[in-house]
């Protein structure tokens, strides 16, 4: 029987970091926003979905989804942001499950759902455990602003569009203070993982 673990964050609480490191450990992640990008291309139900709703507009000359239209389109519109995403969250779901089930099929003794919003979508019943990857406030901004070239102002923003990590704290089976070094970042996965039985 498979450990389904799902993984999550915050923006710049280092997530990628704790995934890359889960892989490197050669266990299969399933990341969210790949599933995401794969799942509007070209011919795929959901890229359909989209253009019947928002019509040819949407695309790039190519015929691809052009994100940055689509996405002020929906930004300051709640109801076409809630369509969007009934076209494409199932679609996600649907694919992530089927390669956990290949995964599972394969006797894989853990998966990784990398979910950056899983709390927020209320997509723990996705998961057997929930490992929160978790920064302070002060550590988020300052990293975010290092890592994406921003001003306090655009990174405070990008930061309180989103649930704050001390909230997320009370859903997580573990939690990883990634606020010292890569090292013991890593040692704190490892541990977890035995907990875990991994």
């Amino acid at each position: 029987m498979s450990l389904t673990i799902g993984l999550t964050g915050g923006i710049a609480s280092g997530k990628s970091t704790v995934s890359k490191m889960l892989t490197e450990m050669g266990m299969t992640v399933i990341d969210a926003d790949i599933e995401a990008r794969l799942a509007v291309e070209k011919g795929e139900k959901a890229y359909n979905d989209i253009v019947g709703y928002f019509g040819v507009e949407v695309l790039d000359e190519d015929g691809s989804l052009n994100r940055e239209k689509l996405g002020a389109i929906v930004f300051h519109d709640e109801a076409k942001r809630m369509a969007l995403n009934s076209f494409v969250h199932p679609a996600v779901r649907g694919r992530m499950h089927a390669k956990k089930e290949k995964a599972e099929q394969s006797g894989e003794k853990a998966i990784i759902l990398d979910i950056p919003l899983l709390i927020e979508s209320k997509l723990q019943y996705m998961a057997d455990k929930i490992l929160l990857v978790f920064v302070d406030e002060e550590t988020q901004l300052k990293r975010l602003m290092q890592r994406n070239s921003l001003s306090e102002k655009e990174a405070q923003a990008r930061i309180n569009s989103q649930m704050p990590l001390k909230d997320k704290v009370e859903y997580a089976d573990e939690v990883i203070d990634n606020n010292g070094t890569i090292e013991e970042t890593e040692q704190q996965l490892k541990q977890i993982l035995m907990r875990w039985g991994i």
